[in-house]
């Protein structure tokens, strides 16, 4: 088969964890010959980057003396700006041919403004891969994109969890049938007998790009498909609809050591391992892997590996950047004369930015330092954890399971705490963890669903008078409930439950985001931000956004007590017209409200800014007196 152009591509989007279905296909692609890139960033700056390499390929051509790729960001900048100063030093460099040079220049620099890029289609295969559905643009725009790079519109391939759960909205909207679910059987990508599903990961296309995941360095995969719940709110039915006790990771993660080195920790995605039969043998496998309790990590030798791939021509492009950012990494850990050294030595090479490495490059620094980098290199070592990171099923928890976890390095244990009807069950599960010494736990809690605000804060209280009573540390994280599939809603993240409004809402995600979305275990913490009873906790979901972000600031200002005692001296009559308003979280136009001078006035609170001045302010805020002779 002919070697095909393959790219992969995630929207523009943030999220946690690499793409496991594109390093799957990547592993795929690579195994048939194809040449495979990665690509997850802004779009034009894709477009931009392609025409510098091009620039880059050609001007070697016409001055192979030149190492061109040296000066990669004077080429870029003219691509895509213009700018006459970085024509001028490009046309500098070269002796001979600078009259070349330059109309090669003007050429590229042309090519990019009238979009000729997109005129001539590079790409055999473009495949898009999907996550929440609420990032329905982001994704969007990056098929539309797909669609004007790619030779046959026939070959954009689109899957993941959009894909799947609104396929035909997608359908419908781009023109591109989606791979729905798994690809766990042979013949629903190409017509031969390879089970992507089962393919191990190929790590090399997450060096390709500039983004950084938090959760990076982990073997990734799953012990076990589907959910034997069928919950409203989820996904997995349409993702996995049929439940597998056991899938066997030994032999990928003795692939992924031998390919790519050992990784730290093991994250498993498990929907609802504890639902099945083999749960016995799925703890035996992860202990027998590396991963029971107290094990530790060791890093391999990354700049090594890294080299190594260079040299058998695996996806050069990321490891020629791999080992870069590591050298660079190595230079700051370095000191005195060894720092010197390497920093003349990188600098020489034009190895100070991984953009304009080069193979010879890379290899030549290499020589000089591998020894002193594999005498210096980190080398302590680390805990490995065990993360069952979509949660366990507290109503399948038993003793038994409990114990077994127990034997692995889970850190930390998740439970899910959706409902409030379920604190005992949940409850019984924390006291099994805390009997079995497991320390670290972590629970998700959905809000915003069938519950109540009231409910919400129970829940995340219980969590915290846990901790404290157990000994255990219990770090919550409310997730706001998003209908996946509902056609007015899927798209945006609009939806409000039936017991919440906008106001609401915005008071809980304004306290998340000063705690960057999880809640901890500090009981006078979780009072200050949540109130220490119920009632405390409705006057925070009622207090101005701002006075809640900077709690402290308008505290000790004043003006905190000043709102919720102009609120409490209103009339029932009053509160619930202020009510109205304060729930929609919409504050343009009480201006409308003048001539009910008392509720304006507390109107007037929700749009106060973080930069106030309390004594401008005081000026300016209009008084109740004065409201009075509206």
């Amino acid at each position: 088969m002919k070697k095909r152009k393959i790219l992969l591509l995630e929207p523009n989007y943030k999220n946690k964890y690499p793409p496991i279905g594109l390093m799957k296909i990547a592993t795929y692609h690579r195994l048939l010959g194809d040449d495979v890139h990665f690509y997850k960033g802004n779009l034009n700056d894709f477009v931009v980057q392609e025409i510098t390499e091009d620039a880059i390929k050609k001007f070697t051509d016409i001055d192979s003396s030149i190492v061109w790729r040296h000066y990669y960001f004077e080429i870029k900048d003219y691509v895509k700006h213009g700018y006459e100063d970085n024509l001028n030093f490009i046309i500098n460099q070269s002796k001979n041919d600078s009259k070349l040079i330059e109309l090669s220049c003007k050429y590229f620099r042309k090519y990019y403004t009238q979009k000729d890029y997109f005129k001539n289609p590079r790409w055999d295969r473009v495949l898009v891969t999907t996550l929440f559905t609420f990032y329905w643009k982001q994704t969007i725009e990056t098929v539309e994109f797909a669609k004007k790079i790619v030779k046959d519109v026939k070959n954009v391939k689109a899957g993941g969890v959009l894909a799947s759960v609104v396929s035909k909205e997608f359908e419908a909207r781009t023109g591109v049938k989606p791979d729905i679910g798994l690809l766990n059987k042979p013949g629903l990508y190409d017509d031969n007998d390879y089970i992507i599903d089962e393919l191990p990961l190929d790590y090399s296309i997450l060096e390709e790009i500039d983004y950084k995941y938090p959760e990076t360095g982990s073997y990734y995969g799953y012990m076990s498909r589907g959910c034997v719940n069928k919950c409203k709110f989820c996904a997995v039915p349409i993702i996995e609809p049929k439940y597998e006790n056991m899938i066997t990771i030994g032999d990928k993660i003795k692939a992924t050591r031998e390919k790519f080195g050992e990784q730290k920790n093991l994250l498993l995605l498990d929907n609802n391992v504890l639902a099945s039969e083999k749960f016995e043998e799925i703890i035996q496998e992860i202990k027998d892997v590396g991963f029971y309790k107290g094990a530790q990590f060791e890093r391999s030798n990354y700049l090594d590996i890294s080299i190594s791939r260079i040299r058998e021509g695996y996806n050069k492009k990321a490891y020629i950047r791999k080992a870069t950012r590591l050298l660079i990494d190595f230079l700051n850990r370095l000191h005195g004369d060894e720092k010197q050294k390497l920093f003349d030595l990188l600098k020489e090479h034009y190895l100070l930015n991984e953009y304009t490495a080069t193979e010879k490059d890379v290899l030549a620094v290499y020589k000089e330092c591998k020894d002193l980098y594999e005498q210096k290199r980190l080398k302590s070592k680390m805990n490995r954890y065990v993360d069952f990171n979509q949660g366990l099923d507290a109503r399948l928890m038993t003793d038994q399971k409990m114990k077994r976890l127990s034997e692995i390095a889970i850190h930390p244990l998740r439970i899910a705490f959706d409902n409030w009807k379920l604190r005992e069950t949940y409850e019984k599960a924390i006291r099994l963890a805390a009997k079995h010494k497991i320390r670290h736990l972590s629970n998700y809690i959905l809000y915003n669903f069938e519950d109540k605000p009231e409910e919400l804060y129970h829940r995340l209280r219980i969590n915290v008078d846990l901790s404290d009573e157990l000994g255990v540390r219990i770090y919550s994280f409310p997730m706001k409930y998003h209908p996946i599939m509902d056609p007015k809603y899927f798209q945006n993240r609009e939806y409000i439950g039936t017991h919440w409004n906008r106001k609401y809402i915005r008071a809980i995600q304004a306290v998340l985001n000063s705690t960057k979305g999880k809640i901890g275990t500090g009981k006078s913490f979780f009072n200050k931000a949540f109130g220490e009873n119920e009632q405390e906790f409705r006057k925070i979901l009622y207090m101005p956004e701002t006075f809640i972000i900077y709690r402290m600031k308008f505290e000790e200002a004043g003006w905190t007590d000043r709102w919720w005692n102009d609120y409490c001296n209103l009339t029932e009559e009053e509160k619930e017209i202020a009510d109205k308003v304060i729930h929609s979280n919409k504050f343009d136009n009480i201006k409308d409200f003048r001539k009910q001078p008392r509720i304006y006035k507390v109107l007037q609170y929700y749009t106060i800014s973080k930069d106030f001045d309390p004594k401008i302010l005081e000026q300016t805020f209009i008084e109740e007196k004065e409201l009075v002779k509206v």
